[in-house]
């Protein structure tokens, strides 16, 4: 029997290794693109159609559009939408005209809401693939920022908030949403029954149970929960002005913080 020299077997040992991770890099692409289609069009249904996301909806755009001058265009005034996800949120900004960009960690839905984006053939709406805590987006860009219930599942949450500051235009304006506890099934349903009745409640199923399965089903990251206390605490270690907070979505379980980059620190 042939004996293979060690340098040869080291060679082969390494060039199965890159095979297997090249094999596993692509089994995990495909799985992370079926899933984040998955969530693309299970979140498409439930934007459209739960209540607490319509009333969302409106509370954002209201904020954003309250301090655009009414002399100004919109198409001059440049919103980031962090963590955008499929981009539902992203787009109702682009939507009411305002010259918008939605950055989202995750390739595979980052691909997603690209699709949507050439089905609607919306020209001030775009998205980038990135961590806006990586620091790759030029200082002062944006008069406005977005974020809707991601920093409680990324990993540096204070990182990404004095990022959030760096990108702002002084000035301008931020809005953050986060989960302010875990948003669970069978609690959160019967918590909504007692308050407002069983059909409520069995309207809520149309995101309780999509989110249930998600959650776990994520990358384990946090989480990261916050009162109105400590995330405007956050908020103004990070630099930013707050200027209000509100108990917001279902069930008031997240909260809405609005914040400003001043013009002078």
């Amino acid at each position: 029997m042939r004996v293979q020299p060690r340098a040869e077997a080291g060679v082969t040992a390494t060039a199965a290794e890159a095979t297997m991770s090249s094999v596993l890099g692509g089994v995990q692409w495909g799985v992370d693109r079926i899933l984040s289609v998955g969530y693309g069009l299970v979140y498409d249904y439930i934007f459209e159609r739960f209540p607490p996301y319509q009333k969302l909806q409106r509370e954002v755009l209201e904020l954003v559009e309250s301090t655009v001058d009414a002399s100004r265009s919109r198409q001059d005034v440049n919103v980031l939408d962090i963590a955008c996800g499929p981009g539902n949120f992203t787009f109702v900004l682009a939507e009411a005209g305002f010259a918008t960009v939605g950055l989202e960690s995750y390739a595979a839905l980052v691909e997603v809401a690209r699709e949507k984006r050439r089905a609607k053939r919306l020209a001030n709406l775009a998205f980038r693939h990135g961590d806006l805590a990586e620091g790759t987006l030029r200082a002062d860009s944006f008069d406005q920022l977005v974020n809707i219930h991601a920093l409680y599942v990324h990993a540096e949450p204070q990182r990404l908030l004095q990022e959030a500051y760096r990108v702002l235009k002084p000035g301008g304006h931020a809005i953050f949403v986060n989960h302010t506890r875990h948003v669970g099934l069978l609690p959160t349903f019967s918590d909504i029954r007692r308050r407002a009745g069983l059909p409520a409640a069995l309207r809520c199923l149309v995101w309780l149970l999509p989110n249930s399965i998600f959650e776990a089903m994520r990358r384990r990251i946090g989480p990261h929960y916050w009162n109105e206390e400590q995330f405007s605490a956050h908020l103004r270690a990070a630099g930013f002005t707050v200027l209000g907070t509100r108990r917001t979505f279902l069930n008031d379980a997240s909260v809405l913080v609005w914040a400003r980059k001043d013009t002078e620190a």
